[in-house]
């Protein structure tokens, strides 16, 4: 009955969009005043339907059964939006079910709180200052939060919780406790390339290690050197990143290109069953899924076991994917592939369409980068993906996202001519005959 009931609505929603659009239909200036504060009420009431809605899938364990580790994976398939909107919903779900914020989880069940709100203040309560208050301090704080939701932003009740949080931790504080430190740092993409890096780091001696260096870079390279302090400054950083990069081979981890060399140690029954199961070096078992993952795109030493645990055969290492192939996928898909998904090629691996333990060639059209998460559902889920006529990647959503399973594409790779970065789908080509 719930979707019929929510169909209705929506019918009901769809004639008050239409009336408006005809310059409100006879409807006085007033009307349409009252229609938009109207929004309010109902935005929060979606939100509590999406917000149950999770809940109630992951009671019942139906993320995980699909494959999801993550519910916002699935949530921002089925609802089209962010993994960011995502994340909220169903954070706010387990705050819910946790019960740890009983005012603000009545505050949003009335509509007086928005999702926001409550996301924010879940996201307090987990805080390190707000984890060491006395029982029952946070109950009365909350309290006071839930209290100023409804005249409040999202932004300006996270300001007031979080200074009735620090003031009742200094009140009670002990001089001989160590103070808790925020140190955080944040890189937001922007959408028409670079980005914005903003945080805080109250720790003194890290605080002071970072200006000495960016200092010392950002000092006027000459007396005509018309840049600000702030461009200076921000030079100064890449700069530093630039020669990190260059030069920190043995400081930094690989990522995305070269990964760490895997000891792989199969049992040939195993072995003979199309490798079903492994174990790696460092420990833990990997199980079909998690071997498949890792053969798409590492260095692997295969070591046969007999079923005495003796070593029959070490094979030579072998790099799964060659650099050539590597930088062709990288210059086509930019980074993870899945519809909606922002991680650069940096954080992305390579997986192959046609799995190569089953004869899948390592060729550009059987190859499509993937973050971790989406490269694990790929593996786990109903999800499927597939290269096009047109040599560029579309994914399947499985039915229970969408009943036509309609294939997506993730927009950076679809060809625009008005782009100013068009896809060059010919030298792809090339080189993956070059590549075989």
């Amino acid at each position: 009955m719930i979707p019929t009931e929510l169909a209705t609505a929506g019918d009901l929603l769809r004639e008050v969009a239409a009336r408006l659009r005809e310059n409100g239909s006879g409807m006085d200036a007033s009307e349409v005043i009252a229609a938009l504060a109207a929004t309010r009420e109902l935005s929060r009431l979606v939100s509590q339907i999406q917000v149950e809605t999770v809940a109630v899938l992951r009671r019942s364990g139906a993320f995980a059964a699909a494959g999801h580790a993550r519910p916002e994976s699935a949530v921002a398939s089925v609802l089209g939006v962010d993994r960011g909107r995502a994340r909220e919903i169903v954070r706010v779900a387990e705050h819910l079910d946790a019960a740890t914020s009983p005012a603000m989880a009545a505050a949003f069940r009335a509509g007086a709180a928005s999702l926001e709100q409550v996301d924010r203040t879940a996201q307090l309560a987990g805080s390190a200052v707000a984890r060491r208050l006395p029982a029952g301090a946070w109950a009365g704080i909350e309290q006071q939060i839930a209290a100023a939701a409804g005249t409040s932003t999202a932004r300006e009740l996270a300001k007031y919780g979080t200074e009735l949080v620090h003031a009742y931790d200094r009140v009670d504080s002990d001089e001989d406790r160590e103070p808790v430190q925020v140190n955080e740092l944040h890189l937001t993409p922007l959408p028409g390339g670079g980005g914005k890096i903003h945080g805080i780091i109250e720790d003194p001696v890290r605080f002071a290690s970072i200006a000495a260096v960016i200092d010392a870079k950002a000092a006027p390279r000459t007396a005509e050197d018309q840049r600000t302090g702030p461009e200076r400054a921000a030079d100064a950083l890449a700069e530093v990143c630039g020669f990190v990069a260059d030069h920190g081979d043995k400081v930094l981890p690989s990522t995305g290109g070269w990964r760490p060399h895997l000891l792989l140690t199969v049992e040939l029954a195993d072995l003979e069953n199309r490798a079903q199961a492994a174990c790696l070096d460092f420990g833990g078992h990997l199980d079909p899924a998690g071997l498949r993952m890792l053969c798409c795109d590492a260095a692997v030493t295969p070591i046969v076991m007999n079923g005495t645990g003796k070593p029959l055969d070490v094979g030579r290492t072998q790099r799964i994917i060659p650099p050539a192939i590597r930088k062709a996928i990288t210059a086509r898909d930019r980074g993870c592939a899945h519809p909606g998904c922002d991680r650069p090629p940096s954080w992305s691996e390579i997986h192959h369409i046609r799995e190569w333990s089953q004869g899948g060639a390592t060729r550009v059209d059987n190859l499509v980068m993937l973050c971790r998460l989406h490269h694990r559902e790929i593996h786990a889920t109903a999800w499927t993906v597939r290269i096009a006529a047109d040599g560029l990647p579309e994914f399947i959503p499985p039915a229970w996202v969408d009943a036509n399973r309609t294939p997506r594409r993730h927009p950076r790779i679809t060809p625009d001519p008005d782009s100013p970065c068009p896809v060059q789908a010919e030298p792809v080509r090339r080189l993956t005959h070059a590549g075989r």
